[in-house]
């Protein structure tokens, strides 16, 4: 469960900074937990996604699942594995579903999973990433450092 202290506005200056954060969040993660990740591209869902896998204690390497869906992280420490989806690519939550996640034995981080996760999860946290845009865009550009808003909020079927 992600702590109160982490709920709220992050300003993130730095790639560094974003895998910090997620360290922290991983800290507090259980098997259970589910994360959706929204931002454009190049926002530094990835890179937070490390950051918590190093806090889970998972073994990685931590990359973008666009390509194959969902990866599963085992867990080196006795906790939880960690696994990591990307529904950009995926139409509805009935493809979702389809991907038979381990939602109650494992902590689930979707990226681009709003207004799917509502279909397969009671709560969730919600990790909304923003970048500046303009320069940025430049798909050459996409990895640099700026600073990123990161907006953690708890959600649940029936509200907060």
């Amino acid at each position: 469960m992600i702590s109160d202290d982490i709920l709220g506005t992050h300003e993130i200056s730095t790639a560094q900074a974003m895998e910090r954060l997620g360290a922290r969040i991983g800290q507090d993660l259980v098997a259970g937990d589910v994360l959706v990740l929204t931002g454009p591209l190049g926002a530094g869902k990835t890179t937070l996604v490390r950051g918590i896998a190093e806090g889970l204690g998972v073994r990685g390497p931590v990359q973008s699942p666009t390509f194959v869906i969902a990866r599963t992280h085992p867990s080196l420490v006795g906790g939880a594995p960690l696994v990591h989806a990307d529904a950009y690519r995926l139409g509805d939550a009935g493809e979702l579903e389809d991907l038979d996640l381990d939602l109650d034995g494992s902590v689930t981080i979707i990226e681009w999973g709003l207004g799917l996760v509502e279909q397969i999860a009671d709560a969730w946290w919600d990790i909304a990433i923003e970048r500046p845009v303009g320069e940025a865009d430049d798909p050459e550009n996409l990895d640099l450092d700026a600073p990123r808003t990161v907006v953690v909020t708890k959600h649940t079927q029936g509200g907060l």
